[in-house]
């Protein structure tokens, strides 16, 4: 986590995280919705910590419906900082697509 100023230690981002696809059983069978809450400053490298996800099976990251994955061919990029009220979207390989070893077309 990055400091970003020095009265910053008591402040906390609450955000939103949904998993989709494959990675939707990490938060368990009732829902795919999870509210979290992180210090300031951490990043959507912090969620995946938390839920104990691999990164190598994240195919998809959408902060607020707007894409944050960068590159789809290699690893993505979980380095964007987290800001209260945040809508993170994670989602596994998409069926019929690269990510299961599909063509795209």
């Amino acid at each position: 986590m990055s400091q970003i100023g020095h009265n910053s230690s008591d402040v906390k981002v609450r955000i939103e995280v949904r998993l989709f696809n494959s990675l939707s059983r990490h938060l368990g069978p009732r829902s795919n919705i999870q509210h979290m809450e992180f210090d300031a400053g951490s990043t959507i490298a912090d969620i995946v910590e938390r839920l104990k996800l691999d990164p190598d099976r994240i195919f998809y990251i959408l902060r607020n419906g707007r894409d944050v994955t960068r590159d789809l061919h290699g690893p993505v990029d979980t380095s964007a900082f987290l800001e209260d009220g945040d809508v993170i979207a994670l989602s596994g390989p998409v069926p019929y697509s690269f990510g299961y070893g599909a063509p795209v077309m």
